[in-house]
């Protein structure tokens, strides 16, 4: 994760919260009152976001001080303090809601992720997200995606080519539409093309894609068209895929299976934060 940028992202978030004052916490507690914060688990999960907390906590207040006692990646349980912070309690106040915000988010995609991967398990199949991530938390909600154990599919429309029915249609075709963009592409960026015909489908082997989509197409199909792809061009698989029917698709024999609900439709993992007393 790049910390320049999420420190950054924080500040925009905390500019957002704030504005130019905590009305409830500046007004009551003196900036000489010390306070303790403990983030506690709710719910049972994969943990994501230790660089929230602390750049979250250190962006606010440079003088806070926070430990944290679980690995991104690892399971956490109800109960579980995950991380404690001590300074002024007007500054943990004010830390809290967008840290909360982004780390529920973020263990909530890596537990997800974590589910599908361990029911492809064995299969060789690995599970990726999408570009359906929430705008401006592209960066986290990918990053949980790689924590919960699944892959990055592209990051946005500048890094790879993926030619769809919009592009195929008003280009003409598959094989028009690749040509064309391969006379003016860098020779280290991939294409993939989506297909949903068989038609299509030898089509884009003809092309010599890079990666290509079974689009909306059964594991029997996946498994059937799979036999005229060459090794050399990556499949992925995508659309009309459920938890009951994953595993089916991961045993069609696809490199890949993208799901877009892993960060679009995510409901958050339960994380709370208590903040008592302190000393200085």
């Amino acid at each position: 994760m790049n910390t320049i940028k999420l420190k950054s992202m924080l500040e925009q978030f905390y500019i957002e919260d704030i504005g130019d004052s905590d009305l409830s916490s500046e007004f009551l507690f003196p900036e000489t009152m010390i306070g303790e914060l403990d983030i506690v688990a709710k719910m049972d999960g994969i943990f994501c976001g230790k660089k929230v907390i602390e750049e979250g906590l250190h962006v606010v207040d440079q003088s806070s001080t926070v430990n944290c006692y679980v690995e991104d990646g690892h399971s956490i349980e109800k109960g579980t303090v995950i991380a404690t912070a001590k300074g002024p309690i007007h500054s943990l106040l004010k830390s809290e809601r967008v840290i909360l915000n982004l780390i529920q988010r973020m263990s909530a995609i890596a537990t997800e992720t974590n589910r599908v991967v361990e029911k492809v398990r064995g299969t060789g199949t690995k599970i990726c997200d999408t570009r359906k991530t929430m705008p401006g938390l592209r960066m986290l909600d990918k990053y949980a995606v790689r924590t919960g154990g699944g892959f990055n599919h592209r990051n946005g429309l500048y890094d790879a080519v993926m030619l769809k029915d919009n592009h195929i249609a008003f280009a003409g075709s598959i094989t028009k539409a690749v040509e064309t963009v391969k006379a003016s592409l860098g020779h280290t960026v991939k294409i993939e093309v989506e297909i949903e015909t068989f038609e299509q489908l030898q089509e884009a082997v003809g092309a010599k894609v890079d990666i290509i989509m079974f689009d909306n197409c059964t594991p029997e199909i996946i498994a059937e068209w799979r036999q005229i792809v060459p090794d050399t061009i990556i499949t992925e698989a995508s659309g009309m895929i459920t938890n009951d029917t994953i595993r089916a698709y991961a045993e069609s024999g696809v490199d890949y299976i993208s799901l877009g609900y892993l960060t679009h439709s995510v409901k958050a993992l339960d994380i709370s934060a208590n903040i008592k007393n302190s000393t200085k």
